[in-house]
């Protein structure tokens, strides 16, 4: 059965909306308790998500807090940003984006979908290895709820929640062993996670990389709808070698959800 579409949240007068920074709103809302904060750079905790958040117009200030924040050989992870950083910065990732927001999902509980948990977490990152679907760390999962779907015992498919702006909840973490792909385990878990997040009154959204033309065709014959384009950024610290904690940004997250379609 469908969960009532709620209103979807406006933006705050003089605050904007909240997607159009959304790791920014998540970590001065929702998931405060998850952020590690230096001036006003924000940044998630690094065993949960490389996501970070500079505000909407930073400065060179702005940029050596990011670099502090990020230590020796850290780095960046960035969406919605508008400027690119400042010289001294090595972008290792760079690529275009959508942001879709539900307008109209058909959406329900799954019958054969398990709530996935702590205990959870060595399979959801053997799944994850095997199908790469983008940052998933070993506390990702503090993030919110994750659905799977086991088969003989196996964890084969999952699904879950990620960025929490007031009022709107990303869905994330999506992936399907190839052994099953092609019975639409990904679609029903993605209806099941958004069903959890309607409950809530809450307005389910999602990213993906606009050159992964399939994925966002699925995306809306699902109930999806494009909110705006946006830009995903990841970028090591001025002179520091090494690299960020994942240097796979949520644009190749995106990407490689092709087995959605199958």
């Amino acid at each position: 059965m469908t969960a009532p579409h709620p209103a979807v949240p406006s933006a705050t007068p003089g605050l904007g909306h909240p997607l159009d920074n959304p790791v920014r709103s998540s970590l001065t809302g929702p998931h405060a308790h998850f952020a590690e904060r230096r001036g006003r750079v924000l940044r998630y905790r690094p065993d949960i998500t490389p996501w970070a958040a500079l505000p909407d117009a930073p400065g060179a200030e702005d940029w050596a807090d990011a670099a502090a924040l990020a230590g020796p050989g850290g780095g960046v992870t960035l969406t919605a940003f508008r400027e690119p950083p400042p010289a001294g910065w090595e972008i290792v990732f760079h690529a275009d984006g959508v942001q879709m927001v539900d307008d109209g999902m058909d959406t329900g509980p799954d019958a054969e979908a398990v709530l996935l948990g702590p205990r959870d977490v060595p399979d959801m990152l053997e799944l994850v290895a095997r199908t790469r679907p983008g940052p998933f760390l070993p506390g990702t999962v503090e993030l919110g709820t994750y659905l799977g779907v086991r088969r003989a015992g196996v964890l084969v498919a999952m699904a879950g929640e990620r960025l929490h702006p007031p009022g709107w909840t990303e869905i994330s973490g999506v992936c399907t062993d190839e052994s099953v792909r092609g019975q639409g385990l990904a679609t029903r878990l993605i209806r099941a996670v958004a069903h959890g997040i309607r409950e809530r009154g809450e307005t389910p959204f999602l990213h993906a990389a606009s050159s992964n033309t399939g994925a966002v065709r699925l995306y809306e014959s699902l109930g999806f709808r494009l909110r705006r384009r946006t830009a995903f950024l990841s970028a090591l610290v001025p002179g520091r070698p090494g690299r960020p904690v994942d240097a796979r940004t949520p644009a190749r997250e995106a990407g490689r959800l092709e087995q959605l379609g199958q």
